[in-house]
């Protein structure tokens, strides 16, 4: 567990399922927000250990979870992840697979069991933010939408006295999902077809289905300039060489700063008034609490 000593003022939890996913899907914001001294913690509830590895990876390494966790770590230092809190789940694999039925995996643990790990890390870190998957998982895995009905659940019972866990109630003060660009996605959904390849099969494994990805895309009401930290973000996501280091090859750095300068968000609470986009900071409006002493 990489722990760096910080005591800000500021203070982020993101709760998600694998090790690379606050790289691939997080890099940029998780980059900006610990350089300009937010604490920004990690909960990753799997090992990640049902991905497929070439075996040039397997360098010292005994299992596909000790590969995985050393990515993650690599990733986290690079990031300034201030702790990564790692649940230990077995990865469920994508929806329908036969790994899904392992009681070991995310996917099978009772969801009451998986949102009290997270409401005493909530306890226990405090952050006035919390960020998680949308209600789709972004592209629909098992583990994605496990991690995020338990992290959604637990923001709302963290501040409940009633709700026991033998720490003090703590109640965050705005809560998000991770998005998706739409057009972006569109994109390669188009250029998928023009190769004839079909959009609702691609992946390793033709698992992932993009048309289902558009549809359940939620709306953005919080975009953050991450421009500045491209270099710190691709290099964190290089750690996960595994799992091909993004996945497919980036834009030219001047083009991304130029089309995808932000990462966009979707508040769930405060609930907003209108679907648009009306932040810019996803700490906006938060009463920022003295620093913890722990």
């Amino acid at each position: 567990m990489l722990k760096l000593e910080m005591n800000p003022s500021r203070r982020l939890l993101i709760v998600y399922a694998h090790p690379d996913d606050e790289s691939f899907g997080s890099g940029g914001l998780i980059a900006k927000y610990a350089a300009e001294g937010v604490q920004v913690d990690l909960i990753c509830a799997t090992n990640g250990d049902v991905g497929v590895v070439s075996s040039e990876h397997f360098k010292g390494f005994q299992s596909v979870a000790e590969l995985r966790i050393a990515e993650l770590e690599c990733a986290a230092a690079k990031l300034g992840l201030h702790e990564v809190v790692r649940f230990g789940y077995k990865d469920s694999g994508m929806m329908g697979a036969d790994t899904n039925r392992d009681p070991a995996c995310l996917w099978n643990a009772p969801q009451a069991d998986v949102t009290r790990r997270v409401v005493a890390e909530i306890r226990r870190l405090q952050p006035q933010v919390v960020l998680t998957f949308n209600r789709y998982g972004g592209y629909g895995h098992p583990d994605h939408i496990a991690i995020q009905r338990a992290a959604t659940e637990a923001f709302r019972l963290a501040g409940d006295p009633a709700y026991e866990t033998g720490q003090p109630p703590y109640a965050p003060q705005k809560l998000y999902y991770s998005n998706i660009i739409k057009w972006q996605i569109q994109l390669v959904i188009w250029g998928a077809r023009l190769a004839g390849k079909d959009p609702r099969r691609l992946g390793r494994n033709h698992d992932i289905n993009l048309v289902a990805v558009v549809e359940h895309i939620e709306p953005i009401h919080a975009a953050v300039d991450v421009s500045a930290y491209f270099d710190v973000w691709d290099a964190a996501s290089q750690c996960h060489a595994s799992q091909l280091g993004g996945g497919f090859p980036r834009l030219p750095k001047w083009l991304r700063k130029r089309l995808l300068p932000w990462q966009g968000f979707t508040r769930v609470y405060p609930t907003p008034s209108r679907n648009r986009i009306d932040e810019r900071d996803l700490f906006a409006g938060v009463v920022v609490d003295e620093p913890l002493h722990t």
